[in-house]
């Protein structure tokens, strides 16, 4: 136990994580037990540590672990989190719990028994906590821990503290919000930057960013999909070439008789691994309204633009790549539907939105909410791209 301990105050100590995450704010630490999904590379061993470091003037009571240790090989979660409580701890954090077999039983035990040991536990975008996992039916309270949100990468960049703001409020005041922020600094300077490595948080290391992402949209592939949904290891190089295929045509109706013909696999495969790439947060699909899976999607795009110049480095569609970040933006807390040639989405089955790459020509259609490029400030219904970036 005492090696858990030195481990759990190395890493709070030597945490390079500066920036407050939305997220920290929106869960009720107060729950019991507490599931926070994302994808990989998003920041969620960080958004552990960071929780932890409040912690750290009471020693015993909160402890980081990691459910890769070979420690777990022998011992219990049960077992240990026991011993953790006998000895005072009350707030267990739980890194990669989807490593350890019958996890999702022995949290819905230690739940039950510990009523005053709070567990905190990180698993993949791909989990279905509740659907999955009957164990923890009515138990788990599950929220999602996105990337960087354009808001967030400005505020590590610049050591400003720019607050999220509901879309409403955009909507309605956006040329004071956009005044007051361009008073403070230049949002477009950082734009560009955002789009091509912003969303993961581990542009922050030392090391070539593009051969991370790289590493880690694998990792995704081999480990958050084809183990999570108990896909052979074989059919890895057809997801991978799917990806591919997707990301090349994106955003596009996907035309799934051709894809199941170059990937050498059937249609109904072809379906399940989009939604498989879907779940993964590689790939966001567009409907028409009141239409969702397993109809096949209007478009596909990419989950973010950080993913396109993973696969292409040389990527330069930036008319694709604005409505990437859009639909990035708003899906967080906004249902996200197909329209029309003149308005490619409608938000929340209400809200018609046009991508601009500039401003001539825009605004005309008052049932329109122009979303433009390459401009500070907007007017009436022309709102700056970039401002979309602080809806979280």
């Amino acid at each position: 136990m005492d090696a858990f301990y030195r481990t759990h105050r190395y890493l709070v100590e030597n945490l390079d994580y500066h920036v407050e995450r939305l997220l920290m704010q929106e869960i009720d630490w107060s729950q019991p037990l507490i599931g926070i999904k994302g994808s990989r590379g998003v920041g969620k061993t960080s958004f552990l540590l960071a929780h932890a470091r409040q912690y750290l003037n009471d020693e015993r009571s909160c402890l980081y672990i990691n459910l890769n240790s070979f420690y777990f090989t022998q011992r219990s979660l049960i077992n240990f989190a026991d011993e953790f409580y006998k000895k005072g701890g009350r707030i267990l954090l739980i890194d990669q719990v989807y490593k350890y077999p019958e996890w999702s039983h022995e949290l819905r035990f230690i739940n039950e028994n510990y009523p005053e040991l709070k567990v905190v536990f990180t698993g993949s975008s791909v989990m279905r906590l509740k659907e999955e996992n009957p164990d923890l039916y009515g138990k788990v309270a599950s929220y999602n821990l996105r990337g960087f949100s354009f808001r967030e990468y400005i505020n590590e960049k610049t050591g400003l503290g720019f607050p999220a703001f509901d879309l409403q409020t955009i909507l309605k005041d956006h040329k004071q919000l956009a005044k007051d922020i361009t008073s403070k600094v230049r949002p477009l300077a950082y734009f560009q930057d955002y789009l091509h490595h912003g969303y993961y948080p581990f542009y922050l290391e030392k090391s070539n960013f593009s051969e991370n992402l790289l590493k880690t949209m694998n990792m995704m592939l081999e480990i958050d999909i084809t183990l999570l949904k108990q896909i052979e290891l074989k059919y890895l190089p057809k997801l991978r070439q799917l990806l591919y295929l997707i990301s090349q045509d994106a955003p596009a109706t996907p035309n799934v008789s051709k894809l199941s013909t170059q990937i050498k696999t059937s249609r109904a495969t072809v379906s399940n691994y989009i939604k498989y790439l879907k779940d993964a947060r590689m790939v966001n699909l567009l409907y028409p309204i009141n239409e969702d899976y397993p109809k096949k999607p209007d478009k596909v795009y990419l989950h973010n633009t950080n993913l396109a110049f993973a696969i292409d480095r040389d990527y330069s569609n930036p008319q694709i790549l604005n409505e990437t970040f859009l639909y990035n933006m708003l899906h967080k807390d906004h249902k996200i539907n197909s329209g029309t040639l003149k308005n490619p989405f409608i938000v929340d089955q209400k809200i018609n939105f046009d991508v601009s790459q500039d401003a001539k020509g825009t605004g005309k259609n008052s049932d329109i909410i122009y979303a433009v490029d390459m401009i500070e400030k907007g007017n009436e219904n022309i709102v700056p791209l970039w401002l979309f970036g602080f809806l979280y």
